[in-house]
């Protein structure tokens, strides 16, 4: 189950984000406390990234210090996140869990919308197409949700992204998957030094996930991606009701 998950995760990771709408709901189903799934489930998902950064390495930008910039908020917000994690209390994490769930869905399901509202309002305020540089202060925030759940990061870069790359989809999933690696990556060593990883489901789902890196790097290239995102927003829809009745009831 773990292992199917992760190849399930692989490819919405790899592809338009919302991976944790499918993972993480199956590692509580495992039997894990939600803290230490949170935390699992970011692990476990570090190759998907890294297999679809390789696969589509040609489209990466040049390795300047507008890039780097990106890389560092993204490293620095995934170390506040985790640990802020690392010492949030089971319980208050099992209240915010619908919350959480709930956001991931609403993003991805205005993810179009999200996208031309970052760049419209950055086309106002500059006058002209912004570069890689204007990405940076807003990642910040968005890699602090990132290390603490994760659930729709790739979403929320996806949108800011998309305003440096003019729309150009699969450059900025690229750019996408590195800062999720990224992410996921410090997230990972805070997580470790933490105690609150269970190595076994985690290990067992990064199995899956890099098949899953695997294929999405194949289906980029042809999946329509409006026609996943209408499956995952339903999913997370009643999977947000779910845990909602779950741990509020």
């Amino acid at each position: 189950m773990l292992f199917a998950a992760g190849v399930g995760g692989g490819i919405l990771s790899g592809l338009i984000g919302g991976a944790s709408l499918i993972t993480f709901p199956v590692l509580l189903a495992a039997g894990l406390p939600p803290v230490n799934a949170a935390a699992c489930n970011l692990f476990s998902l570090i190759p998907a990234n890294v297999v679809v950064v390789a696969t589509e390495r040609a489209l990466l930008p040049p390795a300047n210090r507008l890039l780097f910039g990106l890389l560092a908020a993204s490293a620095l917000g995934s170390a506040i996140g985790a640990t802020l994690l690392v010492f949030t209390p089971g319980r208050t994490f099992e209240i915010l869990v619908p919350l959480l769930l709930g956001f991931a869905t609403i993003l991805l399901a205005f993810s179009p919308q999200l996208s031309a509202w970052f760049r419209l309002r950055s086309l106002r305020r500059g006058g002209a197409e912004p570069g890689l540089g204007a990405t940076s202060a807003p990642m910040l925030p968005i890699m602090v949700y990132g290390g603490y759940f994760g659930a729709g990061l790739g979403v929320m870069v996806l949108g800011v992204l998309s305003v440096a790359t003019r729309g150009d989809y699969r450059s900025a999933n690229v750019i996408k998957n590195v800062l999720v690696a990224i992410n996921t990556s410090v997230a990972a060593v805070v997580f470790t030094w933490g105690g609150i990883v269970s190595w076994g489901p985690a290990l067992a789902m990064m199995a899956g996930a890099v098949f899953g890196g695997l294929i999405a790097g194949q289906l980029a290239r042809v999946v329509p991606p409006a026609a996943m995102r209408a499956a995952v927003v339903g999913m997370g829809v009643v999977l947000t009701a779910t845990f909602a009745w779950r741990y509020w009831f």
